[in-house]
């Protein structure tokens, strides 16, 4: 049984695809076993409460260090027994020593195809607006392993979605969660869950 812990900062709409595939049986072998979050009156923590899935709030700004603030993240996820780390939404640049000590084990759903729209600066709206300024015809998500790079890590799945001539940043927004982010992260758990997922160097290689 895969034990996962999902990082939120707000609203947690990925969180709670995650929840409901677990419920529905679509996501399998696989325990949420803790909800962490960098603000305290993040909705996603009320999901994380209503699921019956335990949390905890840990701010950048309450240690002395990037070093310290990672070590407590460390020790939260150990003390939940999790293998797998899953950020979905979370709006914190991580401490290099938690990178590390979950590396292979920590991944990531960023709002765009990678390497189109990401790394430093790419996140939110901010990714959508870039794409209507360069005036994309297809944008999508992309979930991949975490690694002390932006936007670095091996990829595991994507998933195109197309760009309307009318979108908003906030329109495009909600298309790229509805139809690829809530579809390909659940995905990319439940082909961990179950051994399907092999990392050689910077790619990624599904096991059938």
């Amino acid at each position: 049984m895969l034990k996962v812990a999902v990082y939120v900062s707000g609203g947690g709409t990925n969180l709670q695809a995650i929840i409901d595939r677990v419920k529905d049986g679509t996501i399998t072998n696989t325990e949420l076993v803790l909800v962490i979050s960098n603000k305290p009156g993040a909705h996603a923590l009320d999901r994380a409460a209503e699921a019956g899935i335990p949390s905890a709030v840990i701010e950048p700004k309450a240690y002395e260090s990037r070093e310290d603030f990672g070590a407590a993240m460390i020790d939260e996820l150990k003390k939940a027994g999790a293998d797998l780390v899953v950020l979905a939404g979370y709006l914190v640049i991580l401490p290099v020593n938690l990178v590390r000590a979950f590396e292979g084990r920590m991944i990531n759903i960023h709002p765009s195809l990678i390497p189109s729209h990401c790394g430093e600066g790419y996140y939110g709206l901010k990714v959508h607006e870039s794409v209507l300024a360069r005036g994309n015809k297809v944008t999508g998500a992309t979930v991949h392993f975490v690694d002390e790079g932006t936007d670095s890590g091996p990829i595991i799945l994507q998933k195109a979605v197309e760009v309307m001539d009318d979108d908003t940043p906030e329109t495009l927004q909600r298309r790229v969660m509805e139809q690829a982010e809530w579809h390909i992260l659940p995905k990319a758990i439940d082909l961990i869950a179950n051994n399907r997922v092999a990392i050689e160097g910077k790619i990624t290689r599904i096991i059938s």
